[in-house]
C-alpha cells in the first residue's frame, strides 16, 4: 500500500474511496448470498441425479430378473455417441449445461433376440444419459463453490480490510489537519500576543 500523505487532498481521495467501497460492498453480498443459493440448488440436482442413476440397477434387476440367466450378447450394445453442451451464464460465472446426448443402439435382430432387450436398452439409454447429468452437475456445482469463494473472498477483503483501513486513514487526516489548526491558532496567538508587548 502507498504511505498515507496527511493532507486534505488526500482525505478527500479517502472519502471517494470509502464511499465507492461501501457502495460495492452491499452488490458483493447480494451476489454471495446469489451464488450460495444456486450453490444449493445444484447440490440438490447433483443428490436427485445420482438417486436416479442409483435406481436404475435394481430396475433392471426387478423387471429383467431373466438377464442374468440368459447368455445373449449384450456388449456395447448401447453407447454414447456425442454430447452437446451448452453454456448458461449465472452472474459472470460460465457454467455448462447438457443441450443434448446422442446415444447409439447397435442393430440387434427383433426376432433374433428375446423380449426383454428393448426394454434392457431403454434403461440403458437412460442411465448413459444419467452419467452425464452427473458429471455436468459436479462441474456446476465445483464452479459455483470456486465462484462463491472468489466473491466471499472480495467481500471479506472490502469489509473487513479496506474498508477498516481507509476509516482509520481518514480519522488520522482528521486528526492531524485538527492538530495543525489548533497548531496554527496558537501560533497566531502568540505572535499577536508578541506585537501588543512590542506596542506596549
Amino acid at each position: 500500500m502507498a504511505r498515507l500523505t496527511l493532507t486534505k487532498a488526500s482525505l478527500s481521495e479517502q472519502k471517494k474511496q470509502l464511499r465507492a467501497f461501501t457502495e460495492v460492498l452491499p452488490s458483493l453480498d447480494l451476489k454471495r448470498r446469489q451464488l450460495s443459493a444456486e450453490k444449493a440448488k445444484a447440490k440438490k440436482i447433483l443428490v436427485q441425479t445420482q438417486k436416479k442413476l442409483e435406481e436404475i440397477e435394481p430396475e433392471i434387476a426387478r423387471e429383467l430378473p431373466m438377464l442374468s440367466n440368459e447368455l445373449v450378447d449384450l456388449t456395447d450394445i448401447v453407447k454414447v455417441t456425442r454430447v452437446d453442451l451448452g453454456e448458461e451464464n449465472l452472474m459472470g460465472t460460465r457454467l455448462p449445461k447438457l443441450d443434448s446426448v446422442t446415444i447409439q443402439v447397435r442393430d440387434y435382430a427383433l426376432l433374433g433376440k428375446p423380449f426383454w432387450v428393448d426394454r434392457l436398452v431403454e434403461l440403458l439409454k437412460i442411465a448413459l444419459e444419467t452419467e452425464i447429468q452427473i458429471q455436468i452437475a459436479r462441474r456446476r456445482l465445483e464452479l459455483l463453490h470456486q465462484a462463491e469463494r472468489t466473491v466471499t473472498q472480495r467481500f471479506n477483503l472490502f469489509d473487513k480490510m479496506l474498508i477498516p483501513q481507509t476509516k482509520k486513514n481518514i480519522k488520522k487526516i482528521e486528526i492531524y489537519s485538527a492538530d495543525l489548526e489548533r497548531a496554527g491558532v496558537v501560533r497566531a496567538k502568540i505572535a499577536k500576543g508578541k506585537k501588543e508587548r512590542q506596542r506596549a
